[in-house]
């Protein structure tokens, strides 16, 4: 069921945020923000192993994540609204390291969290930059969506 299954990514994609967001205010190793999470509410409609998946992978790349959204960011990735800064964190993650997800569905999940959580016209800061991000890191993939 592929519909249950993108449901449960969103949710793992929204606890991610939250864990980043609390990381930046207060750093962690991945592994006791994943412990902090496991007996959240909404952990059981999550995909678990992704919400992990995300968490790690971030906190093990957060330099390099961090050094590619510079290349789209009008300001230093250290100064960017937490709940924005985290939700491009999940977003450049998964443009760069989870091939296996379509560019449009990582920029339309991240706008969502920012329309949800973020500033306001957050949304539009979110989908600009990893619209940018993604054309630099995913081009072929780009560019082959653009002939269909």
């Amino acid at each position: 069921m592929p519909g249950a299954s993108s449901r449960a990514r969103a949710v793992a994609r929204k606890l991610a945020m939250q864990a980043l967001y609390q990381w930046q205010l207060n750093p962690l190793r991945w592994q006791d923000l994943c412990l902090q999470f496991r007996d959240d509410e909404d952990m059981a409609r999550a995909d678990r192993e992704y919400f992990e998946e995300l968490i790690r992978g971030v906190l093990e790349h957060s330099g390099a994540i961090d050094a590619e959204l510079a290349l789209s960011l009008d300001r230093l990735p250290a100064s960017l609204d937490p709940i924005e800064h985290a939700i491009l964190l999940i977003g450049g993650f998964e443009l760069m390291h989870r091939q296996d997800v379509p560019f449009r569905v990582v920029i339309t999940e991240a706008v969502g969290l920012a329309k949800r959580f973020g500033a306001t016209d957050g949304q539009k800061y979110v989908n600009a930059v990893l619209d940018k991000t993604a054309r630099h890191v995913r081009a072929q993939e780009i560019a082959g969506s653009a002939e269909v």
